[in-house]
């Protein structure tokens, strides 16, 4: 990749963690994501990384969730996006993760790429506002694979540390994982890699040569990662779910905002956002599929 590639600008819509206490932007039922994709589309957003929510805002991993949400979405852009789901969770079952997959196909799903100490520190308090183990291990790594092989869903590869990023190459020698990849470098979680340009350059430099990758920057760190990403080469995801803040420090009152921001830091420095088409050809994403009733693909 090189500043010369047209960039894939992302948009993570929703997280499972945050509520509209935190933000009042935070799209919970499938309308309000409806809203949002058109606001993110418009603005020059050409994915959208979907974890479910049921309509009071509790974390989903239904089938109906991601369905009425992907079909209100679907309703509201067409085949103007490309739907990304999330298959990250702590005690959710793999079999269940894999079942909203397998009956929806989405044309992306994230893919954890190792386990790691998860957590957010508070420096005011002196402690881990919380901490967990977040597990994925190879095992539900090759599960998961397996499954999005057989359904011709492209992998995005989630990538936390820079062994996250060395664990591809013996994915790819077994054959169970199939290049060009595309690789987010996730940078500002307490208990992976620091969110600084040196340290994203680092993981850059180390992603499978021929692959697609782009940086996911937690926080308010994050436009100082985006900027770097796109001097370097990659390509950018915001959204309310990395953070909920403007380079301002004005909190944002949509998803567009934050892509309408990302769009004009590429501009900026000289780049061009990708088009749909264009992403696709990138990524080595099919075209989407029309929803059939009952929102089965």
């Amino acid at each position: 990749m090189s500043v010369e590639d047209p960039v894939v600008i992302t948009c993570s819509i929703s997280g499972s963690l945050a509520n509209r206490e935190q933000c009042p932007a935070i799209p919970y039922a499938p309308a309000e994501y409806a809203a949002e994709a058109r606001r993110i589309v418009d603005e020059g957003g050409v994915m959208i990384h979907i974890h479910a929510r049921t309509p009071d805002g509790a974390p989903s991993y239904e089938v109906e969730d991601f369905a009425a949400i992907t079909d209100a979405i679907r309703t509201e852009v067409g085949a103007e996006v490309i739907i990304n789901y999330s298959t990250g969770a702590m005690g959710v079952s793999v079999s269940k993760r894999i079942a909203y997959l397998r009956q929806l196909r989405p044309e992306v799903a994230a893919l954890n790429m190792g386990s790691m100490n998860y957590a957010k520190y508070s420096a005011k308090r002196k402690d881990f506002v919380f901490e967990a183990v977040f597990a994925n291990p190879f095992s539900e790594i090759i599960e998961f694979l397996g499954a999005m092989n057989e359904l011709a869903i492209k992998p995005e590869h989630e990538c936390f540390d820079i062994g996250h990023v060395g664990s591809l190459a013996p994915l790819v020698d077994m054959g169970v994982l199939h290049p060009p990849l595309h690789v987010d470098l996730v940078m500002g979680v307490t208990g992976g890699i620091p969110p600084t340009a040196r340290n994203l350059a680092h993981m850059a430099e180390n992603v499978p040569q021929g692959s697609h990758w782009g940086v996911i920057g937690i926080s308010r760190n994050q436009w100082l990662l985006v900027a770097a990403a796109l001097t370097l080469g990659g390509s950018v995801r915001v959204g309310l779910e990395d953070n909920f803040y403007l380079p301002s420090g004005e909190m944002a009152r949509s998803n567009g905002e934050l892509i309408a921001k990302a769009r004009q830091l590429t501009e900026d420095v000289g780049r061009r956002p990708a088009t749909v088409a264009e992403a696709r050809e990138i990524l080595g994403v099919r075209v989407a599929e029309p929803a059939a009733a009952g929102g089965a693909r």
